[in-house]
């Protein structure tokens, strides 16, 4: 049996699932090996019905520095297919999952987060930054296009001008300009960000899931559609949750004059 420690592990506690990328040797890059981990541990805590919220982070002094490049140079020069399939087989999904489970997801950005790492924490909905953090979008730097959903994300936190300005011009953006722009939700001291993660992580874990996952689908769905689309898109989101057991337990506490409970059902 292999003693190797796994690159990606994953915790639960209180509603909570933290997956926490663990190569800090290796700035937490992105070999085959951590990418399928990675998949595996979100496909998991997605469709785990007691995790009501997924934090996304990493170990040592990177979140995550995106493809391993001893790897690449590896792959490159034996031309292998992988090279070309990994988007698909890997990153598309890695980053959908994290865009589109129907939870909450918080990424605490405890280091610096390069190339596809930046783009996982900007598919989050949320992203809490330590101070000493920062983001590299740094695909052209190596004479490659973007990918893991950067010209999805990117432009709908910073626009279009300037995420094309960020990806041309590939450069550290700290922690206090990334909150300025709009990529952090808010900067944290670095001994500060586990704990500020896991009271936002709690606080979610205890809410309405069904209404926060109804509300991670309408606003992607706006943002591709026309107005009357959105406005049917909604209404059958209101349905859902209008249904839903969270809504009723919410309407009676009203009336009651109480604090709702949510099961996230």
């Amino acid at each position: 049996m292999s003693t190797e420690s796994s690159p990606v592990v994953t915790e639960r506690a209180d509603g909570v699932a933290t997956v926490t990328l663990s190569r800090p040797d290796a700035m937490n890059s992105l070999d085959v090996r951590t990418k399928e981990a990675l998949l595996a541990a979100l496909r998991d805590v997605a469709a785990d019905p007691e995790v009501r919220c997924v934090v996304l982070t990493g170990t040592g002094r990177a979140f995550c520095v995106g493809q391993d490049l001893k790897e690449h140079v590896h792959l490159l020069a034996e031309n292998a297919e992988q090279l070309w399939t990994t988007v698909r087989d890997h990153y598309n999904p890695v980053v959908e999952l994290i865009a589109t489970m129907d939870k909450p997801v918080i990424a605490a950005v405890n280091g610096v987060a390069a190339g596809a790492g930046a783009s996982f924490a900007f598919a989050a909905d949320l992203r809490y930054v330590a101070e000493s953090a920062g983001f590299n979008l740094a695909f052209t730097g190596i004479g490659l296009s973007c990918d893991s959903g950067t010209s999805w994300s990117l432009p709908r936190l910073v626009g279009p001008g300037r995420a094309k300005e960020l990806l041309y011009f590939p450069r550290t953006v700290r922690a206090q300009e990334a909150l300025e722009l709009g990529l952090a939700t808010e900067v944290v001291p670095d001994a500060e960000l586990a704990d500020r993660v896991a009271e936002v992580a709690r606080t979610l874990a205890a809410g309405p899931t069904r209404a926060y996952g109804a509300v991670r689908r309408a606003v992607a769905f706006s943002s591709s559609h026309a107005l009357a689309d959105s406005l049917d898109f909604e209404a059958d989101m209101m349905t859902r949750t209008g249904t839903s057991e969270d809504h009723r337990a919410a309407v009676d506490a009203f009336l009651a004059k109480e604090r709702p409970t949510f099961t996230g059902r």
